[in-house]
């Protein structure tokens, strides 16, 4: 067995966690919760920079913070990761990130313990969609929560949205799309991107960008328009509402 490189909720704590599924098509089924370190774009808005901006990261970001490598990242036994996992009640695991798929070859080991222990486990992966999977870990996954990001996010188009990745998601029965939109101008981009992957709308979402909950219900009154107009699925941000912008949750 080899190692992965986990998140933090506290310092020497990895972010392991049961909560609610706040986002996408499975919005409020109860989950277990694995939080990855590392990503290979750089939202402005990220809500978990934590995971790559660490001192030294000069990236932008909107808060401009940057944080202590060694109090956010913690590295741990594929086989411990499973256990923490197990030991957990909910059977739905939804692998998050920063982006999980950087760590393809040890996840699929680390599923495939989980798997051997509870074979009733449902797999989700959450991605930014520019990292091929794994063939292993593909293998084990049940769903992929795909989040290609747009120009608001700052990262350059070459990076973000590759054409083969966007084309494979697309052609993926498993893959569901979540834009994050924060103003209608995104919506323009996201039907341009449908359009030219062929996404299919039952399974394309779009979501407000938001950490607080009055900025996501403003957005949510014209973008749930633009929802329906497009025959689009419309998602909020469960966990925001409940539990604010925290880690664990």
């Amino acid at each position: 067995m080899g190692v992965l490189t986990l998140a933090t909720v506290n310092p020497g704590e990895a972010e392991i966690f049961a909560s609610l599924q706040g986002e996408g098509p499975s919005m409020g089924r109860p989950s277990t919760f694995v939080r990855l370190s590392r990503c290979n774009l750089a939202c402005r808005w990220c809500d978990t920079a934590y995971t790559w901006r660490f001192t030294g990261d000069n990236r932008p970001h909107r808060d401009d913070l940057a944080f202590e490598r060694s109090a956010n990242q913690l590295v741990l036994d594929e086989g411990e990761v499973a256990s923490r996992i197990v030991a957990l009640s909910p059977d739905r695991l939804v692998i998050t990130g920063g982006e999980p798929l950087l760590q393809g070859a040890a996840l699929a080991r680390m599923v495939a313990a989980v798997r051997q222990a509870r074979p009733d486990f449902h797999v989700e992966i959450e991605t930014n969609g520019s990292v091929a999977p794994h063939a292993a870990l593909d293998a084990l996954v049940d769903q992929y929560n795909v989040s290609p990001k747009l120009a608001h996010s700052g990262n350059p188009a070459e990076l973000a949205l590759i054409p083969e990745r966007l084309s494979a998601w697309a052609a993926e029965p498993r893959a569901y799309f979540k834009f994050v939109v924060a103003t209608p101008a995104d919506v323009e981009e996201v039907a341009v991107l449908q359009k030219a992957y062929a996404i299919p709308g039952e399974r394309l979402f779009v979501m407000p960008e938001g950490t607080d909950s009055a900025t996501l219900r403003d957005r949510s009154k014209w973008l749930s328009d633009a929802a329906l107009s497009a025959g689009w699925r419309f998602t909020d941000r469960l966990h925001i509402h409940l539990y604010g912008d925290t880690r664990g949750t």
